[in-house]
This record gives C-alpha cells, structure tokens and sequence, in this order.
C-alpha cells in the first residue's frame, strides 16, 4: 500500500496540484490536473485502476480548482475535496453523473490550516488534523452522521498520519510539543485517547513515515543518532532500532513512499520503495531489511514521482504521465534476481535491465504484466540505475547499491505502546521487563532476523552527504510510564534487548 506523509499546510503556493492519492485498496486515485488552455486552470480528475487497463475521468465543475485544493478518493468511486474558502475550509464529494460532474456539499471546517490524513483503512473515512499554536484538533470530514465533526483535540501541534491497523483504530501522528518531536498514538475507538509510541531518546526527535499492518514494520526517521537518519523497526518487538547505513545514499536522498503489504510476521522480508532525488534527476530505489542494500532503477518517464504502490507478491505499480499517454500505470517486477517489464498495450516486451549491466531510460509503459524469472536465485548482482527519463542535463550516472561502510546502528528505544496490548493511556509495564536493560553485543548480528509482532514533507528523507556516526553512547530502554532523564551511551552493534511494555523496536 501507499501512505505518504503529508506536510500539514495548505499554502497559496499550491503545493498538492498535481499530487496522486491513491485509495486505501488501490481502487481508484486522484489527483488535480491541468487544462491545456492558456490559462493552465485545474480541474480533479479520478484515476481507476481496478479495471484491465487504467483510464481517467475528469471531474471538473461549473469553474476551475485553486491548485491548493486536497483530493482524497474513496473506495466506491467518490472523490472528497477540500477547497478553502475565505476563513475556512468546505468539503464535498464529486462523482460522475452522466457527461458532467455530480457534487455533494459535506459542510465546513472553521480553522486556518486543515490537511487531508491518507485515505484511512476501509476506504470510506476521511480525516483530517487542524494545526493551532498550542493544540491540533482531529476531524472526521467524512462519515459522520451529520458533516464534518472534531473528534479529538491533541495538545501540541501534530503532523504526519500513519494507519497502524487494518480496521482503521489506531493513527500514529508525529505530535510537536515543547520543542520535541515523538510519534503519538491515537485510539479511535476510546474517543481519540493519546499515548507514547516512538521515543528513542528524551532529547530526539522521532516521526514515523510509513507502517505495514501485516508485519509491522516501522520506517522512521530520527535524529538520536546526532543527526537525521532513516531506521527501521517492528511494532512491538523488543529489538532496537537500527539506522542501515546504506539509507544514507552519497548520490541522492532518499524518501519512503510505499511498502510491501502482505508479508505476514515477516518484516525483514518487506519491500520499500523511494524516491531517489538528486541534482541529476529522480529514480527509484528499493530495500529491504534481511538485503541491507538499496537497490537503484531507473524511473518510467513521466512518473507521479512518490507514488505508487505494492503488490504482495512485490510488484511495483508506478502511476505515471505523458503526453501521449496522460493516465497509465507501470508495473516493476522485482524478483530477488530480475527486473522485467512488458508492455501488453504495445504488444513488445521491453529488455529486461540485467544484473551488473548499464541502466538506460525506460520508455512509458502501459498496463503490463509480469514476466517469469529468467535467472537462478541467489546469484544476482545489484542493479545499476540509469539515468531519469525527464529531460534533465546531465544525466544521472549509473551507480551501484550502497553498501554499509559499517554494521547498522542499532538505538533502544524509550517509549512505546503495543497497541494490542496497552492502552494509549496505559502507564503499566510489562511483567519481569527490567527498565535498565543492558545493550548486549551479538555476535550473530549479521543474520538480521526478528520476531515481528502484530503518508508532506516534514524530515521525511536521509540528507547526503553528513558526517560519520558521533561518539556512542548507551541508549535508555522504552517504558510506558513517564521518562526520568538519563545518560546515555550509544552502541554500534547490539544484539536483543528487553524492553518494558514493548512498542517500536526492530533488530
């Protein structure tokens, strides 16, 4: 699936025209599109990918979009807009209705700021959080018995959203409060109650980019390692998280858009897209936690740059746009040995990029199917990445994956909840869990195997180029009750560690 973290403003300077939603089960997408007319006016228009092939649908109205405009697509073919209007914000619902477009007035939110929350679980909710100076208020646009309703007000100023559930309880918001950032839990069904998820230390800041329900792996980014990284970390597990250092490319930054679904207690098997962006272009990369590699494509021309989504047989879907063809969908078939793609609309099959060989552009595609492996597992090398199809000068030189200069870092966290075992307001600890565990070397490490259990842009992405990992000092265990200060050694390797209430840790 695709959640993208959002940046909760809703500027004049139009930051959402042209961005794809996808819904909550890759039915139907959404986006603002431009007229060819002088004017360049916007209009939403309604991608359906259920079908054999994708098509689109214009949904304009009586006159044009502000390119400020959110977009979020249900599950039953409705598309929720969020327009702003003089001090506040009215939401509607648009649909086809014969050769124009149908709309359905939901109501008014008063506030300065309201962001649309990726599409929820269900795919029939819409949230969305209103930032204040002192508070953040949550609301159901969409769904409730009469319009829009607050459903919680949060103290601090909360960003981000990620759904760590597939029947859409619990929300992880990415809460700003007294000066640090950490990863808060929402319970949905005990009217809106918060609680500690993500606390690695007391002086960091943590955010959550992107969850797997299905195996509950973690993307994260932090700064306790004294500067931001990307780590990664299973939803209640006692293992620390760890900071790969191949998520911190030299020739590019990295930023998660989507993660493999379906991969059950098997989170070290979970694929991770993201967008690779440099002064040469964008691409693609992909990782996983058992890989400890980032592997680097390149991207079919006219992507929707950080969209896209998953198959769980680990298919990349890629929306995309060109003149010739302004509503497609590329399919990346990602085997633990080959990339294949062929083009059914064509009727050719494209070379597949071969392990160890130059990248070259890939060509817009239309609907494709996968093609069967063609090498033996186990004997394949990375991919080198070609350059970006956009016309950019110069192009981007092929590179191989980025390898670890040294073993991950792995950091404790301090707080957390299991959300099937805690309450968001629980401040018990887990029996016979010692709050002052020690970080115990493993020398088994390299295995990188856990035991799993059970949406722009704020610091969502690994900055180049950053000096080497700072003096290690010991990490403090997670604990639902409240944190005592502590000082703190950081360890390069550890090996499992108990920590008391479980929560957000990997290995």
């Amino acid at each position: 699936m695709t959640i993208c973290a959002t940046e909760d403003t809703m500027a004049p300077a139009g930051p959402l025209a042209g961005r794809l939603t996808i819904a909550a089960d890759g039915s139907y997408a959404a986006r603002l599109a431009r007229h060819d007319d002088a004017a360049g006016s916007w209009f939403p228009e309604r991608w359906t990918l259920s079908g054999p092939e994708p098509y689109a649908v214009p949904l304009q109205g009586t006159q044009p979009e502000e390119p400020d405009s959110a977009l979020l697509p249900l599950t039953d073919g409705r598309v929720l807009i969020l327009r702003r209007v003089a001090d506040r914000f009215a939401a509607s619902l648009l649909y086809p209705a014969g050769p124009g477009t149908g709309e359905l007035l939901l109501g008014a939110v008063a506030a300065p700021r309201l962001t649309l929350l990726p599409p929820a679980p269900g795919g029939t909710l819409a949230y969305a959080l209103a930032p204040e100076a002192e508070h953040t208020t949550l609301w159901l646009v969409h769904g409730g018995a009469n319009g829009p309703e607050p459903v919680t007000r949060i103290p601090g100023r909360c960003t981000g959203g990620v759904w760590l559930d597939r029947s859409g309880r619990l929300l992880a918001l990415d809460r700003e409060l007294d000066g640090r950032t950490k990863t808060v839990l929402v319970d949905l069904e005990r009217g809106g109650e918060t609680g500690p998820l993500l606390q690695i230390t007391g002086e960091s800041n943590d955010r959550l980019l992107l969850a797997d329900p299905d195996s509950g792996l973690l993307l994260v980014h932090s700064d306790a390692p004294g500067h931001g990284r990307l780590g990664w970390g299973v939803l209640g597990s006692s293992l620390p998280v760890r900071f790969p250092e191949c998520l911190r490319p030299t020739n590019g930054r990295a930023t998660p858009f989507a993660v493999q679904p379906g991969q059950m207690l098997a989170p070290e098997s979970c694929a991770v897209a993201f967008r690779m962006a440099g002064p040469n272009g964008t691409w693609l990369g992909v990782w996983r936690p058992s890989g400890r590699q980032l592997w680097q494509y390149p991207a079919p021309e006219g992507w929707l740059a950080g969209t896209g989504l998953w198959t769980a047989d680990g298919d990349l879907l890629l929306p995309y746009a060109t003149q010739a063809e302004p509503c497609g969908v590329a399919r990346l078939a990602l085997g633990a040995e080959r990339v294949a793609v062929e083009s059914v609309e064509r009727g050719r099959t494209e070379e597949p990029v071969r392990p160890g060989a130059a990248g070259r552009p890939m060509g817009p595609m239309g609907p494709v199917r996968q093609v069967a492996p063609t090498w033996t597992a186990g004997r394949a090398r990375p991919v080198a990445p070609a350059g970006p199809v956009a016309p950019v000068a110069p192009p981007v030189e092929p590179s191989r994956p980025v390898e670890p200069a040294a073993p991950e870092e792995a950091v404790e966290p301090e707080g957390a909840v299991q959300p099937d075992e805690a309450s968001p307001s629980g401040t018990g600890a887990r029996d016979g869990a010692p709050n002052g565990a020690e970080i115990v070397p493993d020398a088994a490490d390299a295995d990188n195997r856990s035991t799993a259990s059970a949406q722009p842009q704020a610091m969502d992405a690994e900055p180049a180029h950053l000096p080497g990992h700072p003096q290690t000092c010991r990490p403090v265990p997670l604990q639902e009750a409240p944190l005592a200060a502590r000082q703190t050694r950081w360890s390069v390797i550890s090996g499992p560690v108990r920590i008391s209430g479980g929560g957000c840790a990997a290995g």
